[in-house]
């Protein structure tokens, strides 16, 4: 029977916008209606938030290797290719300003 309610929880319930509270709030209406005792009722909800949390964070890992992957095949320049040219273009201007200013003299 247990089973059961976790099959239509997982199935009909979005894990990565399950939050705690919510899941406390099913398993006592659950724990209510009598479907599951107040220790199961428990450890339902514990597992649901366990496996929210798990599920959402396999969620972001996966967005964030996918817009890597699209960044990575776009050659867009990342913040570090900024940051090295932004230091060499100080370097050359200081470099060249003092080139410019021996020539004056």
């Amino acid at each position: 029977m247990l089973d059961l309610i976790h099959k239509i929880l997982y199935t009909g319930i979005g894990f990565a916008a399950m939050t705690e509270q919510k899941a406390k709030e099913i398993a006592a209406e659950l724990e209510k209606k009598g479907e599951v005792s107040s220790e199961d009722g428990k450890k339902l909800a514990e597992e649901l938030v366990a496996k929210a949390r798990k599920q959402s964070q396999e969620f972001r890992q996966s967005v964030n290797d996918e817009v890597n992957g699209v960044l990575n095949k776009l050659h867009l320049a990342t913040r570090a290719d900024v940051e090295a040219l932004e230091k060499r273009i100080e370097q050359l201007e200081c470099k060249c300003d003092k080139e410019h200013c021996s020539e004056e003299e």
